[in-house]
């Protein structure tokens, strides 16, 4: 099992949810985690029942709403603190410094810190980062249309008393207005539809989904893949 943690302020449940699609579609089997304060999941998920606290499926994918920590999923699940769950990936999407420490996000496989340049996205991601008290390594995914060197120097800037290590590479969404519409417009519908975003968005969420893959072997088969997801084949 690989956990992935998804870190900032920034709305990153659309993100999360298409590489988890993906990656399904590579027969892996994904449990999201939405241990934000909105919770997005809860009104935009179907779930199966109306409480609190639960694990729906969507599209192939577990997705976990009311449970802010491992130890709250294993008693959901039903498993002792001795076993490990049955997914392939784990990914958390975190945007408060207490889920660092529940789920244990230090010793994440990987983890990505999502913002646009938007004052909120800024200062809410700086109070989540000011949550982490040991050095962690985090790769930087912004999404930002017309990303200029300026505002790479001032986040890190901005960050420099922080306990994040970056990566030197960073991730670029050049977010259109056109992708927004096309993700709202699946939201309503329940769906998950590839075909109409653009083509720079879906290179990369293609790249991204690479990078968590790790496995160079399965590169022609994760393109073949994606080809047919885009085309809604599969």
């Amino acid at each position: 099992m690989q956990t992935v943690g998804f870190i900032g302020g920034y709305d990153k449940s659309d993100l999360i949810i298409y590489i988890a699609k993906i990656l399904t579609e590579m027969g892996k089997s994904i449990l999201i985690v939405d241990s934000t304060a909105l919770q997005k999941a809860k009104y935009v998920i179907p779930k199966m029942s109306p409480s609190k606290t639960y694990i729906t499926n969507f599209e192939d994918i577990d997705i976990a709403v009311g449970l802010y920590s491992y130890d709250s999923l294993r008693a959901y699940l039903g498993i002792s603190k001795d076993e490990s769950f049955k997914y392939d990936y784990i990914f958390i999407d975190i945007d408060s410094p207490e889920a660092f420490e529940a789920f244990n996000i230090k010793d994440a496989n990987k983890n990505y810190f999502v913002t646009t340049f938007d004052a909120y996205s800024i200062k809410r991601g700086l109070e989540i980062l000011s949550g982490i008290t040991e050095p962690i390594r985090i790769k930087k995914v912004f999404f930002s249309k017309d990303m200029t060197k300026e505002e790479d120097d001032y986040f890190n800037y901005i960050t420099s008393g922080s306990k994040a290590i970056w990566d030197e590479e960073k991730i670029y969404f050049p977010f259109e207005q056109g992708d927004l519409s096309v993700l709202m417009e699946n939201e309503r519908a329940s769906k998950i539809k590839f075909k109409r975003l653009t083509k720079m968005y879906k290179e990369s969420l293609l790249y991204l989904t690479q990078e968590i893959l790790n496995k160079p072997q399965e590169n022609t088969k994760l393109i073949k893949i994606f080809k047919q997801i885009e085309k809604g084949v599969i």
